[in-house]
């Protein structure tokens, strides 16, 4: 189902749906939710546009100074909720299998603002996210990655000093003999696409929407 087969009401209740999980009301949100399904809408088409755009203006909040890494929190779980209900109706058929991605802010970097926002916005676009958190060694992460079979590794550095362990996570996994094994994604505030191409990752992103579109290139084409 396309946006334009809907009817005008229909399209309204996903712009109530997208609204309140930008305001990050959780009651609403989920009601919401429900109406959609009653309504016949395809939660395919709710999960690709509501969510998709309740991220993009959470995101474009943050970016403003409107919101925080708390609001970030908090709208990233409304939106998985919401996500969760809608999927319930998807018939079994019909399930794609998600990609998975695991992603992680590198050994010695603490920073996870970025992060959270990248796997909230992932999330909203339909990725399984399996999000490990700040200072992660090399071989943890590359660990995870086999244990939930994943589709890509992204990867945080927030420090100029801590960027030389993205290339450490793409030595070991050429080492062990996985490399063609996952997509490697890098990114962060000192981090740049000149950078990806010298260490051998697969994408850059430099904020949390371009993240999102080089997933899609980099896992869909």
């Amino acid at each position: 189902m396309e946006l334009t087969d809907l009817t005008d009401s229909q399209r309204e209740l996903l712009e109530v749906l997208k609204d309140s999980i930008v305001a990050i009301d959780d009651a609403r949100a989920k009601e919401t939710a429900e109406e959609v399904i009653a309504a016949g809408i395809d939660p395919n088409t709710a999960i690709k546009t509501a969510i998709a755009n309740a991220a993009i203006e959470v995101w474009k909040k943050f970016d403003d100074g409107d919101y925080f890494l708390p609001h970030l929190v908090m709208a990233g779980d409304v939106m998985d909720e919401v996500g969760a209900i809608l999927e319930k109706s998807i018939p079994v058929e019909q399930v794609e299998k998600k990609k998975i991605i695991v992603i992680a802010t590198v050994e010695a970097d603490m920073h996870s603002v970025g992060k959270n926002l990248v796997s909230t916005m992932l999330r909203a676009a339909g990725f399984e996210v399996h999000d490990m958190g700040v200072d992660v060694s090399s071989l943890t992460i590359i660990q995870k990655a086999k244990e939930v079979k994943a589709d890509m590794i992204a990867l945080s550095s927030l420090l100029t000093t801590t960027m030389p362990y993205m290339r450490e996570i793409v030595d070991d996994l050429k080492s062990m003999g996985i490399r063609d094994d996952y997509k490697v994604m890098i990114g962060g505030g000192p981090v740049s696409r000149s950078f990806g191409e010298e260490i051998g990752a697969d994408g850059y992103g430099s904020d949390a929407i371009e993240a999102v579109d080089e997933a899609k290139k980099l896992l869909f084409s």
